[in-house]
């Protein structure tokens, strides 16, 4: 292929490609600190549609109903302490995107390691048990099928 050709197809590939790293456009806000606190708490509450994404982070419409009502607890003068326990009056702990540590959320903190521990535990035992099945004696008659065939085997040459 001539090279003018395979640049050509690069450059357009990559004109194609460019609207991918696009990112919604964040509203000009009237008063910019108010947006940088909004968006920093934001980031800690869960979106309870998406559940995997903080709503600062979601499009979902119950995502941007909580930052306008973070907006304007914050307009209201509350503090952020006041804003997260509001919230997790609401809407529990699962509203959290980092939980606290305990015994309601015990699961969610300590799932991962039970599974792991699971996933080893199984793993292990397995393998033990694939060695114990190599590990077995074999009967005289066995042993000299084997020999007699090991035998035949390096007098033709196969190996």
């Amino acid at each position: 292929m001539n090279s003018t050709v395979v640049k050509t197809l690069a450059l357009v590939f990559l004109m194609l490609c460019n609207p991918a790293f696009g990112k919604e456009a964040a509203p000009a806000a009237e008063d910019p600190v108010l947006e940088q606190r909004v968006t920093a708490l934001s980031a800690e509450l869960r979106c309870l549609v998406c559940q995997n994404q903080t709503i600062a982070d979601s499009n979902a419409p119950l995502a941007i109903d909580l930052k306008n009502q973070v907006r304007e607890k914050i307009k209201q003068g509350q503090s952020d302490s006041e804003i997260i326990d509001y919230m997790v009056a609401r809407y529990g702990d699962f509203v959290l995107y980092r939980p606290p540590f305990k015994a309601t959320t015990l699961v969610l903190w300590l799932g991962p390691l039970l599974l792991l521990a699971t996933g080893l535990f199984t793993l292990f035992r397995k393998l033990a048990r694939r060695r114990t099945v190599a590990e077995t004696e074999l009967s005289g008659a066995e042993r000299e099928r084997a020999a007699t065939l090991l035998a035949a085997d390096s007098e033709t040459g196969k190996r």
